[in-house]
């Protein structure tokens, strides 16, 4: 299986709370609910497009904790969100969560780069990742996530957890898609591509 990433991100680059102000308030967070203006007709395919092609889910336990307490109860089996989510393979990284009670679900509490590896292994078509910011940055770092999709909603927030925080491993990236929704969520795809290179435009000049 491949494995993906996707964010909802503001411009500013916060990923917490994307979905409303009850979802992530830790650290003081206020802001929560931002993407909800954005979420169009445009916003909705791109997004049932990605589930439909997953076999499976990897989450962080914070994620984990959002979806748990929400998706179960979303049982209409055409919806292509929750029918997906509800009944295909969950597998959270957590070393707390002992007992998990949405269905179908595994947890993974121990050397989780090699788990995930030994997952992508596996025949299938997506394993795919949503939010959980803390492990998309561990696994990128180990060079394990295969595609990134990037969600920049046209909002700056100011405060917030960001995917991309101090200390998160250089890693060059290669562009492979992009769109744009009508209420002005730009999509961007990329490929992870190794380490950044670097050079001088003054040496250049010389």
């Amino acid at each position: 299986m491949r494995l993906t990433l996707t964010e909802f991100l503001s411009l500013d680059g916060v990923v917490q709370g994307p979905g409303g102000p009850e979802e992530d308030p830790s650290d003081g967070f206020s802001h929560g609910g931002w993407s909800y203006p954005y979420a169009d007709e445009d916003f909705g395919r791109l997004v049932t497009g990605w589930f439909e092609r997953a076999d499976a889910f990897l989450l962080g336990r914070r994620t984990y904790d959002i979806f748990a307490g929400f998706w179960p109860d979303q049982r209409d089996p055409a919806d292509p969100v929750a029918s997906r989510l509800n009944t295909l393979p969950k597998y959270v990284a957590s070393t707390t969560l002992r007992d998990p009670s949405w269905a179908h679900t595994s947890v993974l509490a121990d050397d989780v780069p090699a788990r995930v590896a030994e997952l992508k292994s596996r025949p299938g078509r997506e394993l795919q990742i949503h939010g959980s910011g803390t492990l998309a940055r561990s696994l990128l770092a180990h060079d394990l996530i295969d595609e990134v999709r990037l969600l920049f909603h046209p909002v700056v927030l100011g405060a917030g957890h960001r995917l991309f925080a101090a200390g998160t491993r250089p890693t060059a990236l290669r562009l492979t898609d992009t769109a744009t929704t009508a209420s002005g969520v730009v999509l961007h795809v990329y490929e992870p591509a190794g380490r950044p290179s670097y050079g001088s435009f003054i040496a250049d000049a010389a």
